[in-house]
């Protein structure tokens, strides 16, 4: 019997070759060096102008559709986002600092206020065990340390933002050429490849394309509505740094699934110290925002492309923050995106050549 012959022998050795390749290249790593150094220099960049690109693309394929020059319609799609930077810059981003700088300020009085709380259930509850009161007068005691702590995280992110706004002067030159040359690069890749293979690493292409656009889209947009949507309820119940805590649940709808749980957080803290009954109103906000999410928002921007369970995205996010943190929280999704349409590409194609020797690919 002739092993090279048998598809699971070639798929076994193919595996092997893979691992040997990555071993090799772990051991040779110091060769290497330059290219992860140039790839770190401007991988920022390059995933800020593929976020923008996706964002706009919809805008640029529908100028393109009503025969608007290609040029020109770049030039309306950077119009279009210095406007939507100005608005933001010049309505937003003031309100939310002032608001923020103002609940920095409240901190130790809300400090101040839940020590009172404490003082008072110890002072009239007797039949609370000891130990509880010292594991409370720990957490007292460490909670100036905890909120250095953070702090001391925070402006370490902020650092590292600043020092990521001076990559953003490639962006624009980024965004450019993935807007004026994007439509060539599957072609480009495919051309070397007989017709066959090339028709279909052009549908693989496509599958992760479609992917990547549905789920930046997608999310993106559905953290702008439920952000929107905060934002509103929170006025309606007069939360104070409304605004403030609106921006920052938008930005942690972001990641999903777990992102609107972080979302309401700070917002009932600060509900809390205005009036207790402001849990039930932020609760059942995010309630109601979760509910027009997930059964009109997500359903029409995302569709089912993604179909991924929730316990896989927990499972993902869970892993990918244990490894490289927020950045790999925010990315793991996507990328497991991706590797599954690979993977789910492949094995069609695999169940093809069962009927068609010839089919590319595997």
């Amino acid at each position: 019997m002739n092993l090279s012959n048998k598809r699971w022998f070639q798929v076994l050795v193919g595996f092997i070759l893979v691992f040997l390749l990555i071993y090799l290249i772990y051991t040779t790593r110091f060769i290497f060096d330059p290219a992860f150094k140039y790839i770190g220099a401007v991988a920022f960049p390059f995933i800020a102008a593929g976020l923008l690109f996706y964002l706009t693309k919809p805008i640029f394929k529908l100028l393109m559709k009503y025969k608007v020059p290609k040029l020109i319609s770049i030039f309306l799609v950077f119009i279009l986002i210095i406007v939507v930077g100005y608005v933001f810059t010049i309505f937003v981003i003031p309100i939310a600092q002032d608001q923020y700088s103002r609940f920095i300020k409240n901190i130790p009085s809300m400090i101040k206020g839940a020590e009172d709380v404490i003082d008072y259930i110890q002072d009239n509850q007797k039949i609370i065990p000891k130990e509880v009161y010292v594991t409370i007068d720990n957490m007292m005691a460490n909670l100036q340390t905890y909120f250095e702590g953070f702090m001391t995280f925070l402006l370490s992110f902020i650092t590292q933002v600043i020092g990521f706004v001076f990559s953003l002067v490639l962006v624009p030159f980024f965004l450019f050429f993935m807007l004026k040359d994007g439509d060539k690069f599957i072609p480009f890749v495919t051309k070397i490849f007989e017709p066959k293979k090339a028709s279909n690493l052009r549908n693989l292409l496509r599958k992760i394309d479609h992917t990547l656009s549905a789920y930046i889209q997608g999310q993106l947009l559905v953290s702008l509505s439920i952000g929107i949507m905060l934002f509103i309820g929170y006025l309606i119940i007069e939360l104070n740094y409304a605004l403030a805590l609106a921006l920052f649940g938008m930005m942690m709808c972001v990641v999903p699934f777990i992102g609107p749980f972080i979302a309401v957080i700070p917002a009932l803290i600060v509900g809390v110290f205005q009036d207790p009954m402001n849990v039930v109103w932020i609760a059942l906000i995010m309630i109601i925002a979760q509910q027009i999410e997930g059964n009109f928002i997500s359903p029409n921007i995302m569709g089912h492309v993604l179909r991924i369970h929730p316990l896989t995205i927990i499972t993902i996010i869970l892993a990918a923050g244990s490894i490289a943190g927020f950045i790999g929280i925010l990315f793991a999704v996507p990328f497991y995106a991706v590797v599954k349409a690979i993977i789910v590409h492949f094995w069609e194609t695999y169940q093809d050549t069962r009927k068609n020797k010839e089919d590319a690919l595997i």
